[in-house]
C-alpha cells in the first residue's frame, strides 16, 4: 500500500547523469509525436536522448528530427544496457506496458508510464512489484494531476465550498477513425480503458475515497462495423462509501466531448472542458452555491510538459511521485470490475481500500507555455484518434 513510510524509504534508483533527466520515449505514436515530444522542450530540467519504435521510419525520421539515437522494440534490452537515459516516457498500446516497464524499472531506470498502467491487476501489480524492488521512480502519466485548474478544482471541493459531494456526472466520447490501432483489440484497447480513466481518476480524487460497488452497460452503435469491440459506448455507475454515487459514459461513436458535473450539499460544479489538452484548451468551470453563479477559466497550459518537469523534479530530488504506481493500479481495478460488469451482467463488489496519496497544488501545478504541435505526424499509427484532433 502507499504509505508516507513507503515515501520515505524509496531508494533512489538510477542517479541522474546530470542536471537534466533524460528521456528515452519508448513508443513513437499520436501522442508521443503530437505532446510528448514537443512539450519536453517547455521543461527545465529534461531532455530526450533515445527513441524506441518498431516503425522504420519513425526511427529515421523522428531520430534525425530531435537528434535521437534510436532503437527497434527487439533491441529494447540493448538500451538498458546502454548508459543514454535516465528515465523513460513509456506510450506503448496499453497491452505492452508491463513488456517494457518491468525490465526498465528492474534495472533502475525511472519510468514515466502512460495511463492505464496496463489492462489487468495482474500485469498492474508486476510493475509495481518491479518498482518496489528497485527503488526507481514510477509515475502514472495523470498530466492533469499538474494542471492548475485541475488542482484548484479539486481543493474547493475538499475545502468543502460545494458542501458534502454527493454526485458525480461525466460524459467523455469521441468519433475514432475506424483505422485507428485502438479499435482492433477490443475491450482492453476500447474507450474504458482508454477514456474511462479520466472520469474514473476525476472522482476518486474529488471523493478522496475508493469506489466499493461497480454496474457497467454496454451498447454497439449501429454501423459501426469497423471497431473490432462488442461495445463501443459504455454507461457505469459507480457507488462510493458513505452513499456517494458516480455515474459516466464514454464511447467511440460520438462527437467529441469531455466535461464532469458534482453535486454537492451547498452547491455544484460543472466543468467543461475537463480532460482535454493541446492548442485552445483551457480548463474551465461555472459554479452554483447557494445560489449565485461564478465562473472561472484557467490558461492554456502544456500539460505533459508539466508532469515531465515535475516527475523530473522528482527524480532529481527523491521525492515519491504523488500519481505513482499505486494511483494507476486503484483505477485498473475498477476498469477490470468494469469489464466483469459488462460480462456478467452483475454488480461487481470492490474490497474496501484506502489511499493516502491526494493532489496536492501547491507541490504539483505546472503553467509551462504550450509548445508548438507538429502539422503531421510520421508512420503508421500516428494519426489522431477522431477527426478533429
Amino acid at each position: 500500500m502507499d504509505t508516507i513510510k513507503d515515501a520515505i524509504n524509496t531508494l533512489v534508483g538510477r542517479k541522474p547523469s546530470g542536471p537534466k533527466i533524460r528521456y528515452a520515449v519508448v513508443g513513437g505514436g499520436h501522442i508521443s509525436q503530437h505532446a510528448f515530444m514537443p512539450g519536453i522542450g517547455q521543461t527545465s530540467n529534461s531532455v530526450m536522448t533515445v527513441l524506441v519504435t518498431g516503425d522504420d521510419e519513425k526511427a529515421d525520421t523522428l531520430a534525425e528530427k530531435y537528434n535521437l539515437k534510436s532503437y527497434k522494440y527487439n533491441e529494447f534490452n540493448k538500451l538498458l544496457d546502454a548508459d543514454e537515459c535516465d528515465a523513460l516516457y513509456i506510450a506503448t498500446p496499453n497491452g505492452r506496458h508491463r513488456e517494457f516497464a518491468v525490465p526498465a524499472l528492474e534495472k533502475g531506470y525511472h519510468c514515466l508510464l502512460e495511463k492505464p498502467i496496463e489492462v489487468t491487476e495482474e500485469d498492474s501489480q508486476a510493475i509495481l512489484d518491479a518498482q518496489r524492488k528497485s527503488g526507481a521512480k514510477l509515475m502514472i502519466a495523470y498530466r492533469l494531476h499538474c494542471e492548475p485548474g485541475t488542482l484548484d478544482i479539486i481543493e474547493r471541493v475538499r475545502n468543502g465550498d460545494f458542501g458534502d459531494p454527493r454526485i458525480f456526472s461525466s460524459i467523455h466520447t469521441q468519433n475514432l477513425l475506424e483505422e485507428n490501432h485502438r479499435a482492433k483489440f477490443g475491450f482492453d484497447s476500447g474507450p474504458i480503458p482508454d477514456m474511462g480513466v479520466y472520469p474514473i481518476n476525476a472522482v476518486r480524487n474529488l471523493y478522496s475515497m475508493e469506489p466499493i460497488e461497480v454496474s457497467a452497460v454496454g451498447f454497439k452503435t449501429p454501423g459501426r462495423t469497423g471497431l473490432n469491440m462488442e461495445h463501443d459506448t459504455i454507461n457505469v455507475t459507480l457507488r462510493f462509501p458513505q452513499e456517494r454515487v458516480a455515474q459516466f459514459t464514454v464511447g467511440y461513436s460520438q462527437s467529441a466531448s469531455g466535461y464532469y458535473r458534482l453535486v454537492g450539499t451547498k452547491g455544484e460544479i460543472t466543468v467543461d472542458p475537463g480532460y482535454s489538452y493541446g492548442p485552445g484548451v483551457k480548463i474551465s468551470y461555472n459554479t452554483k452555491i447557494e445560489g449565485k453563479h461564478g465562473s472561472k477559466t484557467f490558461p492554456e497550459v502544456d500539460q505533459f510538459g508539466g508532469e515531465t518537469e515535475y516527475f523530473s523534479d522528482c527524480i532529481i530530488n527523491n521525492i515519491e511521485p504523488e500519481p505513482n504506481g499505486e494511483e494507476g493500479h486503484m483505477d485498473i481495478r475498477v476498469v477490470c470490475a468494469i469489464k466483469r460488469a459488462l460480462e456478467t451482467g452483475k454488480t461487481q463488489k470492490l474490497e474496501p481500500r484506502e489511499r493516502l496519496r491526494r493532489p496536492v497544488a501547491a507541490d504539483q501545478a505546472k503553467k509551462l507555455s504550450l509548445a508548438s504541435r507538429p502539422n503531421d505526424a510520421i508512420g503508421r499509427d500516428s494519426k489522431p484518434p477522431h477527426p478533429k484532433s
